[in-house]
């Protein structure tokens, strides 16, 4: 899907103060191939710096989030979860009964969505999917 996004890198455009600690979150935020909530992020964070504590995630999830980096999600499982902002568009379909999060990028249906808009008076300037299913067994036959 959309290659890595350095956060790090994204905090010294923004002017943001990265300390050693906030360095850490960005590089497991940066390398998280799924969308880790903060409990996640802080077990990755600190197995790297002992010394970050949940508050200092919570702090800086919030701060990279309020300056446009992150991006947060509510995948119906009571639980925010965050990845670095794309670069690129793409929606998410959630396996509700693991959780897991696949991302994709459907030119039919976004031309789809812009059609419809249009057709309802509007100019989409944006949109967010999120489509929820269980994974279809397959026959072993």
């Amino acid at each position: 899907m959309p290659h890595r996004i350095d956060l790090e890198q994204l905090c010294a455009d923004k002017g943001l103060r990265i300390t050693e600690q906030r360095r850490v979150i960005a590089r497991v935020l940066s390398d998280a191939d799924d969308h880790p909530d903060v409990e996640m992020v802080h077990e990755r964070a600190n197995k790297i710096d002992p010394g970050i504590s949940i508050a200092t995630v919570y702090r800086t999830v919030r701060l990279f989030e309020e300056a446009g980096i992150l991006d947060r999600h509510d995948f119906g499982d009571g639980r925010s979860r965050y990845e670095a902002a794309p670069e690129a568009h793409h929606d998410h379909l959630i396996d509700v009964e693991t959780g897991k999060v696949v991302e994709f990028v459907d030119p039919e249906l976004e031309a789809l969505q812009k059609q419809i808009a249009e057709k309802l008076g509007y100019r989409l300037v944006d949109h967010r999917m999120e489509l929820y299913g269980v994974r279809l067994e397959r026959d072993e036959k």
